[in-house]
């Protein structure tokens, strides 16, 4: 089982304030833990919103929008991608995760399960994405 821990934006992170090295410290711990118990899939930080941009689809046709885009709390900072036996052992790790916003601050993750391909019909498509080989 696959799971994203997706640590939320905050006002800092979508000004291109970069965290304290405590904070780097922290994650390197918590990440270097994962790796040694072989669940870390990848990790990385997001730069802010103003670096980059949005496609959305009105009536078919694809529209670009440069960032930086609306509310941080509902923007992405950094997330974490984790394989796991169960959902319980998910919830252990990200109950482990440190405090992105530092010793006493606010921040927020959530976690999300990821689909399979074993979750889906059976069918040319998911054919196709199995001889990929990324999921």
């Amino acid at each position: 089982m696959r799971f994203m821990i997706i640590v939320k934006a905050s006002q800092d992170s979508e000004a291109g304030v970069m965290p304290e090295d405590c904070m780097v410290a922290a994650m390197a711990d918590y990440h270097e833990q994962l790796a040694a118990a072989g669940a870390l899939l990848d990790a990385s930080g997001l730069q802010p919103s103003a670096n980059g941009w949005r496609i959305e689809y009105r009536d078919g046709e694809p529209l670009l929008t440069d960032g930086p885009f609306g509310e941080a709390k509902e923007l992405i900072a950094g997330y974490t991608l984790i394989q796991v036996a169960s959902r319980e052992e998910a919830l252990e790790w990200t109950r482990r995760f440190p405090n992105p916003g530092g010793p006493g601050g606010n921040a927020e993750i959530e976690v999300r399960q990821l689909f399979e391909l074993e979750d889906f019909a059976p069918g040319e498509g998911i054919q196709r994405f199995r001889a990929l080989g990324t999921v």
